[in-house]
């Protein structure tokens, strides 16, 4: 009889998986907790704060997946490190999809996705587990990257391989004793560093729009509020003349504009997998720093400098948003970007106002607008007229020749 239950036992270990799930504490991935538990395997429950938990949430979360099963649970922060490897660059960038969505969500997933691989790696880990379904852009994203940096390490999806409807998971956890409060929201709501993504009902129509509750802000302020950016080199580093680190800034500029409710709107593109989607999203501070950092752009870079960072800087944006942040164009983009942004620095003042903001100006050593080489408009200081006039006549040339040449057709 021992010698049976010895063989059994040595049965089950060989089937056992060690599993690393990027786990949220949402339903998706307490559902994969609970259901790869069941099956006996060891999951190791691991987090990624970009941002979206607080202290309180994260010791919420190691409670809940020590109860529903983890073999363990771990928290990693990589707030500093979406910052640097990230968030910089979309502000280099001025990156808005489809000139839009400042890629909240999207961004996050990238980071996420690499430090859950590295834990895997780092654990030896026979498995890596998410809660994407088979509709989104997250399966892809996960995906490609996991498949990147670790292909000997197989990725299970339970939701995504079983078409799980929500109601479905529920009941799969309501069966297996677990009632967390999960079920009764109306909205989807993803929160990080760099902004707040929000789905409904109304989300998946293309002639709704969201109610102003479906927003987690609520409007506390209604008087004008000015307030300057300062920014480094590219790089926000401070705030009405106080010095802080970006991460700061940006935590304590999105903090402001909460309370007007500055950065709502409803981003429509196209997926990686070919439909389109809707998203409604809130994001004051990234929306606030992007368009400040433009404005400052304007006045310190030439014509052809904005131009080239427009055409790379939509490229870029793209590739992030569809998961290929490992192809190493991405770096030789950011160096270029990186490199465009030597003379920006300078403050920038703005107005703001519920739901809104005005950009008033800039101030900056390096501004290109300078009245020592003429006024728009007004005076010039540095040419005359003949000098004008010559210039006009040869930019004219290759029009005149065409449609001098072309005239008779």
């Amino acid at each position: 009889m021992f010698v049976y239950r010895n063989v059994i036992r040595t049965k089950k270990i060989n089937k056992m998986k060690k599993i690393v799930l990027a786990y949220s504490g949402g339903l998706d991935t307490s559902y994969c907790l609970k259901k790869l538990s069941n099956e006996g395997h060891q999951v190791h429950a691991v987090s990624i704060n970009t941002g979206g938990f607080s202290k309180k949430e994260i010791i919420s979360m190691n409670k809940k997946a020590i109860e529903m099963g983890a073999y363990c649970f771990k928290s990693i922060e990589a707030v500093d490190l979406f910052y640097e490897k990230i968030i910089k660059y979309l502000v280099y960038g001025n990156v808005l999809k489809n000139n839009t969505y400042p890629l909240s969500v999207s961004s996050e997933r990238v980071i996420q996705a690499i430090e859950i691989v590295n834990y895997a790696i780092k654990n030896n880990a026979t498995h890596i587990s998410h809660g994407s379904t088979g509709a989104g852009n997250d399966q892809v994203r996960f995906d490609m990257i996991f498949q990147i940096l670790a292909p000997e390490i197989k990725i299970l999806t339970p939701i995504r391989d079983n078409s799980l409807s929500r109601e479905e998971e529920i009941k799969y956890l309501k069966n297996n004793g677990v009632n967390l409060k999960w079920s009764k929201a109306k909205y989807s709501i993803n929160k990080g560093l760099w902004g707040t993504s929000v789905g409904g009902d109304e989300t998946l129509t293309s002639n709704k729009k969201l109610p102003s509750d479906a927003y987690p802000s609520k409007l506390l302020k209604q008087d004008e509020f000015d307030i300057s950016l300062s920014f480094y080199k590219g790089e926000i580093c401070g705030i009405n003349g106080k010095k802080h680190s970006p991460v700061e800034c940006i935590k304590k500029l999105s903090l402001i504009c909460n309370k007007y409710c500055i950065g709502r709107d409803i981003h429509v593109g196209d997926t990686i997998i070919g439909i389109k989607g809707r998203v409604g999203f809130e994001a004051g501070g990234p929306m606030v720093i992007i368009k400040a950092h433009h404005l400052l752009e304007k006045h310190v870079l030439t014509k052809w400098q904005q131009y080239q960072k427009e055409q790379l800087s939509k490229f870029y944006g793209m590739q992030l948003h569809e998961g290929n942040y490992l192809d190493p164009v991405m770096r030789d983009i950011e160096s270029f970007l990186k490199s465009s942004q030597i003379n920006v620095s300078g403050d920038v003042y703005l107005t703001l106002s519920p739901y809104r903001y005005i950009l008033n100006g800039v101030e900056s050593d390096n501004d290109l607008m300078n009245p020592q080489f003429g006024s728009y408009g007004e005076l010039n200081k540095k040419w005359n007229a003949d000098d004008a006039k010559g210039f006009i006549k040869i930019i004219s040339n290759q029009n005149k020749i065409y449609q001098n040449v072309t005239k008779s057709k």
